[in-house]
């Protein structure tokens, strides 16, 4: 291996890393949105006048 090869690679992992992260960080912002929404569903129909 040379070292542009070896350069390539690690450059290549990083960019692996930042998918990861930025696939984790979109899974859990739309976790908790779905949440949310979930929990304003039940506090409207708790407080709807019946």
């Amino acid at each position: 291996m040379t070292e542009g090869t070896k350069d390539v690679e690690r450059d290549d992992e990083h960019w692996k890393e930042r998918g990861v992260m930025l696939r984790v960080f979109v899974y859990v912002f739309a976790t908790h949105a779905f949440a949310g929404f979930v929990w304003l569903l039940f506090y409207v129909g708790q407080n709807a006048r019946k």
